[in-house]
């Protein structure tokens, strides 16, 4: 970030963190959304069955093992392709 004032590094900070929470925020509302819907179907009780529990659990396990699987295979790429764009 050369080139720029204090202040508008602070300024560009700021931003990046709010982008950062806001994104976080959607994929936790999607994480969510999306493990109520596949898990949760018996509203005769306000308490979570035994089934609905393990259900969710193994949900949210998996979508953060695929999320971070994903970063991972995004950063394999990247590197790839920087390092192919160094060679040219």
């Amino acid at each position: 970030m050369e080139g720029l004032t204090a202040a508008e590094s602070r300024e560009l900070e700021q931003r990046l963190q709010k982008r950062q929470v806001k994104e976080f925020m959607t994929v936790f509302g999607n994480l969510v959304d999306n493990c109520f819907a596949a898990c949760v179907d018996d509203f005769t009780s306000r308490a979570l069955s035994g089934r609905e529990t393990g259900c969710l659990s193994r949900c949210v396990t998996k979508s953060m093992a695929t999320q971070t699987r994903l970063g991972e295979r995004f950063a394999e790429l990247n590197a790839a392709m920087t390092a192919e764009m160094q060679k040219r």
